[in-house]
Order: structure tokens, then sequence, then C-alpha cells
């Protein structure tokens, strides 16, 4: 059932009735196993947050189990790319999948908030590689004009991780809980190692290329220090300290440095030439902007629904469905007409007026609101995410040219992953502060702290009734907050949509000859 080095070393713009369509369905569906256990973790544990802070303590640190994840997976994103390279891309991409369940386990054996946040880090720096190497694996697999053929499967698994994991992450954490939404990882993970050992066969090579650490930490210590400054700013620390402002300069420095290095470095993790197409570097900005609206909303719809609708783990999970069915048909539907007809800037322009309004009516939302109301109000918001998802992926790459597909596809990822980052410090910073502030006005007498930060329903429920009401409402206030930021950020999606320029997808519709891979600025 394994594919043949020589079928697999085909070039990418040939036909490529090979290698046989069954092997190749073989193989993806190994992909998809591994592309599951990346996509699954995070919206397991969305739904599983208000328990593990509940048992754990440490809700000022909420935003940071989500936000090690990431900064570690967009650190190590373009590291992976490049050993992949290097080394041979099944051996790398192994070595993920190891990292990725090391990182599982422990976080699942985590006995206090420093611990979790710190080895869901490890986690991210696994995953970093996963979502990487099989893109990067599709990418030497099937050539381009024949990918869309294949988007079912990848549309399937991410519609299985979107519904399936909230559903999941509910029900394991009411009746297993919350350390089993670490510990699932591993079954599924095994499975994924055994098939992708087993089915995929690489040629082997070895390219002279060489890492570029320097920009690789000039890059990490950028991410890392101006996330900071977005997580503790206005609430560790003033925004004026000495630590919020030397972080701020240490981070434009190193991102400045991080620039100038991609200038001058023999093979840099990011080169700068791709940013000439005007239509990557918009769907950059689309992508950044789509990942800091999809993680902040995943993780505060369901704090608000279990403070303040009342929803257990498993309904709130079962709640998310407006949004998640919304957006995976939407995406269905955008990704088949595109590729048929070619066409595709209407998607990107819908996409951002609809997430602009489903963030704004998300941020009306208060202690009265019913949960049939919250849920046209996620519909909204998940049919304008799913009008982005994959036209972000599909219009990068028909920008630049083939040679640049990996770093295109790498760097797209990059920034969606570093979206999420940002958008879970900034928003997670928001609601931190209107929470704080509004249980310190309602409750008097320097009671507005709740033992050990209990948020699930349950516990809700055994509070004094003022105590109660006074966290509702301040919950209600913080995610208020969180959303109108988030539709804000929204508005600069809709206006990058509104310049992309339509180039032809490079073998959509009934024509065959090719078009130009790239446009200038």
């Amino acid at each position: 059932m394994a594919i043949s080095e020589a079928a697999v070393a085909a070039e990418p713009g040939e036909r490529a009735d090979e290698p046989p369509k069954r092997s190749v369905r073989v193989v993806l569906l190994a992909l998809m196993i591994a592309m599951l256990l990346a996509m699954l973790d995070n919206m397991i544990i969305g739904t599983a947050m208000p328990t593990i802070v509940g048992e754990l303590g440490g809700l000022e640190h909420l935003s940071w189990v989500v936000t090690a994840y990431t900064l570690a997976t967009a650190a190590s994103t373009p590291i992976w790319g490049k050993l992949g390279d290097m080394y041979g891309r099944k051996g790398t991409f192994l070595t993920s999948i190891v990292i990725f369940l090391i990182g599982s386990a422990l976080s699942g054996m985590a006995q206090d908030m420093g611990q979790l946040i710190g080895f869901r880090a490890v986690q991210g720096l696994g995953a970093g590689g996963l979502m990487v190497g099989v893109m990067a694996i599709i990418g030497d697999l099937i050539p381009p004009r024949e990918r869309g053929r294949y988007q079912g499967m990848m549309a399937g698994v991410m519609a299985l991780a979107m519904i399936g994991g909230p559903l999941v992450g509910g029900t394991i954490t009411d009746n297993w809980g919350w350390r089993w939404s670490f510990y699932i990882n591993l079954p599924l993970g095994v499975i994924a190692l055994a098939a992708v050992s087993i089915v995929l066969h690489l040629p082997k090579k070895r390219s002279q290329a060489r890492i570029d650490y320097v920009g690789a930490a000039l890059l990490t210590v950028g991410i890392t220090a101006i996330v900071l400054v977005t997580t503790w700013g206005g609430t560790e620390y003033a925004w004026g300290s000495t630590m919020i402002v030397g972080l701020s300069v240490l981070g434009v420095a190193s991102l400045g440095a991080f620039l100038y290095s991609q200038t001058r470095a023999a093979d840099p993790i990011v080169p700068l030439h791709i940013f000439r197409s005007r239509n990557f570097t918009l769907m950059s900005v689309i992508g950044f902007i789509t990942g800091f609206v999809m993680f902040g909303a995943v993780l505060f719809l369901p704090l608000y629904q279990q403070s303040v609708q009342g929803a257990s783990a498993t309904n709130s999970g079962l709640l998310l469905l407006p949004m998640l069915l919304s957006m995976m048909v939407v995406s269905l539907i955008a990704g088949r007409v595109t590729t048929t007809s070619g066409k595709y800037k209407m998607f990107p322009i819908a996409g951002g007026a609809l997430m602009v309004a489903g963030l704004f009516l998300l941020a009306q939302m208060d202690t009265g609101t019913s949960r049939l109301t919250s849920g046209l109000y996620m519909a909204v918001l998940g049919a304008g995410m799913g009008f982005l998802m994959q036209i972000t992926m599909l219009v990068a790459q028909n920008s630049v040219e083939m040679k640049d597909m990996g770093v295109a596809s790498s760097s797209t990822t990059l920034f969606r992953t570093l979206g999420s980052s940002f958008g879970v410090a900034l928003m997670g910073a928001l609601f931190n502060d209107r929470v704080a502030h509004e249980m310190a006005e309602r409750v008097p007498g320097g009671g507005g702290a709740l033992p050990n930060a209990q948020l699930d329903a349950a516990s809700l429920a055994k509070l004094p009734e003022a105590m109660r009401e006074a966290y509702q409402f301040a919950v209600s206030s913080g995610t208020h907050g969180a959303f109108l930021l988030g539709s804000a950020i929204a508005v600069l999606a809709f206006l990058a949509a509104l310049f992309v320029k339509e180039v032809p997808l490079k073998g959509a519709g009934p024509e065959k000859k090719a078009e130009p891979a790239a446009e200038s600025a």
C-alpha cells in the first residue's frame, strides 16, 4: 500500500496520474490522522479550560495555557520546515509526533498551572512540525492542479476536529476528568505513528542548506517579547512600566534585526521576496486576523456559556455547533466554487464583512442573552471564518512560484499561528482586566476574587447569590470587551480583502494552460 519513491519523485507540474490514486488516499488518510491530532487538541482544551482552572487555580494565567502552546508552535514552525528539507520529511514528521505525545502526557500529569503551561509549550513544539509536515508531504505527493480532488478529506478532518473536539472535550471533562483531555492524544498519536511509518515512503534526500539559527533566534525572541507585552500590559505590569517598555523595545529591535538578517542569510527562514506579491502579503494579513479571531472565540465562548448561561462542559461544546457547522458548510461551498470557477475575490470580502458583524453581535451578549440568540450570532461569525479558512492558503500558494511553494505554505501557517497567539493574549488581557474591575466594583470589601477561580457551572451554583450574580456580570462584561476588540481587528481583514487582485488559479476551470505564478504589488 506504500507509495514508491519513483512515484513520489514526480515533478509537481506534471499531469501525474502517478502515484495511483488509491495509494495516495491511503497515505493521505495517515496524514489526516496526524492532522486531526494537532487540530483536536485546542478544540478539546477549550471546553475543558474552565474545569482545569477550577482545579489548578490561576485564572490570571488562563490565556497562557493556550499562548505557551501557540508561541512554541510559531517559533518551531520554520525550523521544522527546514529540518524536513535537510533530513527528509518522514523522519522529521515522525519526530514531531513523538514530541507532541510527550508534551500531552506531561500536561495530563501537571500539578499546578506553571507546570501545565510549561508542558503545553512542549506540546506546541511538536505541533509546529505536525501541520507543516502534513502540508509539505501533500505538496510532494500531489501537484497543485490535482489537490482539489482530495480537499474533501481535509475538509472532513477539519469538520471532525471542530465539531467533535468540543463534544469530546466536554464529555471527557464531565465524566473522566480534565486530565484525559490530554491523555486522549496518546492512542490517536500511536495510530498516526504506525500509519505514517507503514504507508509513507518518501525518497531519502539530504540538502546542504543550513538552518538559519540567527534568524530563528531573533524571530523567537521578537515574537515572545511582543506577546509578553500584550499579555502583561495593564495586568501584571502597568503599560508605562520598565518591564513593558523594555519588552516592547526588545520585541521591535529583534523583529527589525530578523528582517535585516533575512536579507543577508544564504538560506533565510522567511525569504522576503515572496512578499513582493500583493496577494501573498494580503493573505498573510487576513490569515493572521482569522487566527486572532478564531482562537479567541473558541477560548471565550465556552467561558461565557458555562459561567453566564449555566452550561456544563459537554453542553458548551454542543452550543458551539452553530459556529462550527456554519464554518464548515460555508468553507466547503467556497472551496468547491473556487476550484471549479477559479474565482475567489468575493469570498475574502464576504468573509471579512461577516466576521466583523458576527463579532460585533457576540459583543452585545449579556447575562440575559438566550442560547438561541447567541447561537445565531455564532453562526454569523462561523460563516465569516468559513469564507476565509481555505481561501487564504489557496490564494497564498497561487501567488508564488512553484519553487517557493513550501515557504509560502509554512509562512502562511506561521502568520495564522501568530494571529492565534496574539488574539488569545490580547483578548485574554482585556477579559481579565474587565472581570477584575467589575468584581472589585460589585463585591465590596475586597471580596472580588473567587476562591481558586472556580469557573465551572457546578462550582458557581454553590456560591452565595450576590457573588454568583456579580461574577456572571463580570464574565459577561469581559467577553463583551474581548469580542468588541475582535470586531475592530476584523475590520482590517475586510479592508485587506478589498485590495486582493484576482489572479487566475493555476489549473482552475476548463483552462489547462499555466497562469503567471505571482503578481507585483
